[in-house]
């Protein structure tokens, strides 16, 4: 194990106790079963057990896969469509069959619920990011669950959000969580692939989500989930930047109330005391256009000494992208250095690159001198 990997050295039950706010994300494989069907029994828990957080005065919010795996059992499907189209139908019967599981199961405790579908326009776009936001919270404030789900009947492939583990990452920043718990189909994360290795150990507590740890991650494991561990790692280590903490569980045997009651159960992410604010989240969640890429000289100007990114220290252009769109800033060798909010389009930067910011109004008529990047609108990563 690493120096991020360490035993238990915190006392769960006393880090929860101020827990207002839980985002719990169910993966396919805990709301399906074998057979593509619906798992009634884990989402009526889940409907008891939200009830009784409400009364204690915790609200929780809702990220549910599950759609396409009940499309596929009333479809007679053996395997995830690969196609578009048929991932669209398949989705589309399969959401009105899970939020009509979710609507019964909470209305035995009196709890209306909200159906949120997310695409990554939603996600990328900064009014429509807002926009998911302000109907998070309405529905929270009003005593609603919300229900959200990556939008898979309208999404095509460039919309897509990739996994509902991302999602849940966002969800927790969106509506400002102190608490993500992911439940899935294992009991958390361990030190090797416990099918591979039979000495694998669990791993109850990691302080960051560092690189060594999701090289060491798999990939997804199954026809139906498209998350694997290291998407989860992936969503703990967003959670976490926002100041959150993080929760993987198995889902089948672990309740959500068990895991604020402070059980060692599954794997806690703790959250980065230095955390990004809101906008920041944004733009490091938020999905490049394309990237460009700096000399050591920039390299060390924007990641050390916080500086913008100015022309003279671009080396190249990577894909093509329009002004006020996000990009990467790559070093030479390839490394991501940081992402923000770029004011050129990717030919004009193609044209000013390796010039000084006084030369631009010349070359780009009527345009201003500007940096590239604004630092106000980067992160460096």
């Amino acid at each position: 194990m690493s120096v991020s990997e360490q035993d238990i050295s915190t006392d769960r039950s006393s880090l929860f106790q101020g827990v207002k706010r839980v985002v719990v994300k169910l993966g396919t494989r805990v709301v399906t079963v074998h057979d593509y069907t619906l798992n009634l029994r884990i989402i009526e828990r889940l409907a008891c057990e939200v009830s009784q957080l409400t009364k204690a005065g915790i609200q929780v919010a809702v990220v549910s896969s599950g759609a396409v795996g009940a499309g596929m059992g009333r479809l007679g499907l053996k395997e995830r469509p690969r196609k578009i189209p048929e991932l669209q139908a398949t989705a589309a019967v399969g959401q009105g069959l899970l939020m009509n599981a979710y609507k019964l199961a909470f209305r035995e405790f009196q709890l209306p619920i909200g159906q949120v579908l997310i695409t990554a326009e939603d996600l990328d776009d900064r009014q429509r990011y807002v926009n998911a936001r302000n109907t998070l919270e309405a529905l929270l404030r009003l005593g609603a669950v919300p229900v959200v789900n990556e939008n898979d009947s309208v999404a095509v492939e460039e919309m897509k959000v990739g996994d509902n583990d991302r999602i849940s990452a966002l969800v927790a920043h969106l509506v400002d969580a102190e608490l993500l718990v992911i439940l899935t189909d294992v009991e958390g994360l361990y030190s090797g692939d416990p099918a591979l290795r039979g000495d694998a150990e669990l791993i109850r507590e990691v302080s960051s989500v560092t690189k060594d740890l999701l090289d060491r991650a798999g990939s997804a494991g199954s026809a139906v989930s498209l998350g694997g561990m290291r998407a989860k790692l992936q969503a703990a280590e967003s959670a976490t930047s926002g100041g959150r903490m993080t929760v993987i569980a198995n889902g089948h045997n672990t309740g959500l109330s068990e895991i604020l009651e402070g059980k060692e159960v599954g794997t806690l992410f703790l959250a980065d005391k230095r955390h990004l604010n809101d906008r920041k989240l944004w733009i490091v969640n938020s999905r490049k256009k394309g990237a460009v890429v700096i000399d050591q000289g920039a390299a060390d100007a924007v990641g050390e000494r916080g500086k913008s990114l100015l022309p003279s220290g671009i080396l190249a252009v990577r894909g093509k992208f329009e002004a006020g769109e996000m990009i990467g800033v790559e070093g030479d060798d390839g490394t991501e250095v940081a992402r923000g909010l770029v004011r050129y389009g990717s030919g004009d930067v193609r044209k000013i690159l390796g010039r000084k910011t006084s030369e631009i109004p010349e070359i780009l008529t009527g345009m201003p001198g500007e940096e590239v990047i604004h630092r106000d609108d980067m992160v460096v990563l």
